[in-house]
């Protein structure tokens, strides 16, 4: 073969290695690590800032219906507590359950000499006076009264069958024990104001006495 040839087959044979070479070289250049082309990466790499967008979203929503949730069942919890509160004035002042704690004991007896009045149909204690008893007691701060074990409510009737009362539809005697739960500070001291109840008692010639108690127990209702 003349020289000629081959120098040219040389120069044809380094040109073809060397587009090659650029070939090869252009490839690997666009593609990311990992041999991910380069446009398919920032794609990806987008998606990626989008999906991380979006949980950050959640995430707060997450924690603001979480926060919504506390609220919401702190609110239930005070409800109810409200609710059960209410129930249980509601229960007491119908006399439905049993109540117990620091109060006043009253107990009231008629005279022992038919008194010091001149009329007969004074000398002995009326229901009225035991109206009057109660009705003080509740203006004092009174929460439960009963009268010789009958629990005293708004439906209670106080009411003269001479020579006894009735109260609750059932008959009671003197001396009548009155207890009231309450402050017995306050209780006593509303009686045994100069000129108030305890005074007036004793004027008409009743036996009054007034103990306070650190502990009194007042039955429920229990006439129907």
């Amino acid at each position: 073969m003349p020289k000629k040839n081959t120098a040219y087959l040389s120069i044809m044979l380094v040109t073809a290695f060397m587009g090659l070479m650029l070939a090869v070289q252009f490839r690997v250049t666009n593609r990311a690590p990992g041999g991910i082309p380069t446009d398919r990466a920032k794609e990806m790499l987008t998606e990626l800032k989008q999906v991380n967008h979006e949980k950050d979203n959640l995430t707060k929503e997450i924690t603001d219906l979480t926060y919504k949730l506390n609220q919401l069942n702190k609110g239930r919890t005070e409800a109810l507590y409200a609710l059960t509160s209410e129930l249980e004035k509601v229960r007491m002042a119908a006399g439905l359950v049993t109540v117990t704690g620091p109060g006043i004991e009253v107990v009231l007896d008629n005279p022992q000499n038919g008194g010091n009045t001149t009329a007969p149909e004074l000398s002995f204690i009326q229901d009225q006076d035991l109206l009057g008893l109660v009705n003080g007691l509740w203006g004092s701060g009174a929460e439960a009264i009963s009268i010789n074990g009958q629990r005293i409510i708004a439906t209670t009737e106080i009411r003269l069958a001479a020579p006894f009362i009735n109260i609750n539809t059932t008959r009671v005697v003197p001396p009548y024990q009155v207890l009231a739960i309450g402050s017995p500070d306050a209780l006593a001291n509303a009686l045994e104001l100069p000129g108030g109840l305890v005074e007036y008692y004793r004027d008409m010639g009743f036996q009054v006495t007034v103990e306070q108690h650190d502990d009194l127990t007042i039955p429920a209702y229990t006439a129907r």
